[in-house]
């Protein structure tokens, strides 16, 4: 009887929200469709798309592409005097 009483109360309490929470999204809906119809908004979102278009063509003409060749290097890149790496010649043998 006690579960009963609890799904009919989630029930009742479902529908009920259900049909205000339907009432509120068609007001935030309506109002969200007059405000990116007024002539402000559009001409801020034109604005806006202009400004990252020109950005992006601007980004575009700067950046230069990279090629690698097989061992990893980009063609035309001078190879280091020094990699970094000591070698230590073995017991016996003359250094370098």
């Amino acid at each position: 009887m006690g579960m009963l009483k609890l799904a009919a109360g989630v029930a009742v309490g479902y529908v009920l929200g259900s049909r205000a929470g339907r009432e509120q999204y068609e007001k935030i809906a309506s109002t969200a469709r007059r405000l990116s119809a007024h002539p402000t908004v559009v001409q801020a979102q034109e604005k806006a798309k202009a400004v990252i278009s020109d950005r992006a063509a601007t980004t575009r003409a700067e950046t230069t592409p990279v090629v690698t060749t097989a061992n990893g290097v980009s063609p035309g890149t001078p190879r280091p005097q020094h990699t970094g790496v000591t070698t230590v010649p073995a017991p016996g043998e003359p250094p370098l």
